[in-house]
């Protein structure tokens, strides 16, 4: 009698954290600066928070070999990448491609917190269509001042309130110079569909590709981590997960780990050169916490109540070892700890060339 085939189980590799400190940093062009194009780089790096504009600035010349200023502000103006309200509710510049995949992939997720949060603040009974209705009929005379939109909508009986999640049922962008280096505040808005066009797309596709760009950017990483990244409940992205093929891994503290087949695992043998970093640049958010590019020893120093904007930082051997500021044309060190003398020159040289960008 034959008896069935028992293949041995594989156990998966474990992961180091410094393996995958490497690893963020490989995804995030910060081992290296990268050749490739504004559009290219945002699209690997998933994205680039921008409550602040000029952090994607920082954040493009940190990561490209040959970056300047005007470059994202052309694409922006020639709609290659956009500006809008995405992941977690916080601004970000995204390539014009991904821009309706991310929104709708997180769309009803999102509603869903915001009619949550409004039936605490008594706002739940609020017609959040027809509000989104008029503001699109606001929007499409043309573009529209933060200002001029919630004055209609108060104009037309709403309350005020009703503003913070009436993005949630009609895509709007920024538009520029309205979030850009040049004109900081990021507040002229237009409607996605006549900014880049009218978009159909499933929301099972939006999820695999925002799970995609997620794994490109901050593979490999736990499905928590990607929820917590994009806002969208574990529950919401198991199935889509499971019907991908992925690679998976372990941490030194047994969680499992997903990633994407033949995306780049550096070794935790590659050495990681000094970066800087903008304020609330994504590799330091929580769902990156695994890798300890921000040690918990420094993450007080970084983000707290006091300023909720975050610092501006520098990577010494791939770790958050100090933060700085630009002051008279100059970059002003303040290192948490002590460090060597080729570091300080390393870092010296490096804030030389961000002081160029920012004169």
């Amino acid at each position: 009698m034959s008896l069935p085939l028992r293949w041995p189980s594989v156990k998966p590799v474990v992961l180091t954290t410094v393996a995958l400190n490497r690893a963020l940093l490989a995804r995030q062009l910060l081992l290296e600066r990268s050749s490739v194009s504004v559009t290219t780089c945002v699209e690997r790096v998933a994205g680039l928070q921008t409550q602040y504009a000029p952090s994607a600035y920082i954040a493009l010349w940190t990561r490209l070999s040959s970056f300047e200023r005007d470059q994202l502000t052309r694409a922006l103006e020639t709609r290659r990448v956009v500006q809008g309200t995405l992941m977690r509710g916080t601004i970000h510049i995204v390539s014009r491609r991904d821009y309706s995949l991310f929104a709708v992939g997180i769309r009803q997720p999102r509603r869903d917190w915001w009619l949550r949060l409004a039936r605490s603040r008594g706002l739940d009974s609020i017609d959040y269509p027809g509000v989104a209705a008029l503001l699109s009929n606001e929007l499409r005379t043309g573009p529209r001042r933060r200002d001029e939109l919630i004055a209609r909508v108060v104009d037309s009986g709403f309350p005020k309130e009703v503003w913070e999640g009436a993005g949630l049922w009609v895509d709007m962008v920024r538009i520029p110079p309205s979030g850009t280096w040049e004109r900081r505040r990021a507040d002229l808005y237009g409607l996605a569909e006549e900014w880049l066009g009218p978009s159909s797309v499933e929301t099972k596709t939006a999820l695999e590709h925002l799970s995609r760009r997620y794994l490109t950017g901050f593979g490999p990483a736990t499905l928590g981590d990607l929820s917590s990244w994009a806002g969208v409940p574990i529950t919401t992205l198991r199935p889509v997960i499971e019907a991908m093929t992925l690679r998976r891994f372990r941490s030194e503290t047994e969680e499992e780990l997903l990633d994407l087949p033949r995306a780049p695992l550096p070794g935790a043998d590659r050495p990681a050169p000094v970066r800087f970093l903008p304020t609330w640049d994504a590799t330091l958010l929580a769902h990156a916490r695994r890798t300890q590019v921000l040690p918990d020893e420094y993450r007080g120093l970084v983000f707290h109540t006091k300023n909720p904007q975050s610092v501006p930082t520098f990577l010494v051997h791939g770790r958050v070892a100090g933060s700085w500021r630009y002051e008279k044309g100059r970059i002003l060190l303040t290192p948490f700890a002590p460090l060597p003398r080729p570091v300080i020159r390393d870092l010296e040289a490096e804030a030389a060339g961000l002081a160029t960008l920012h004169a």
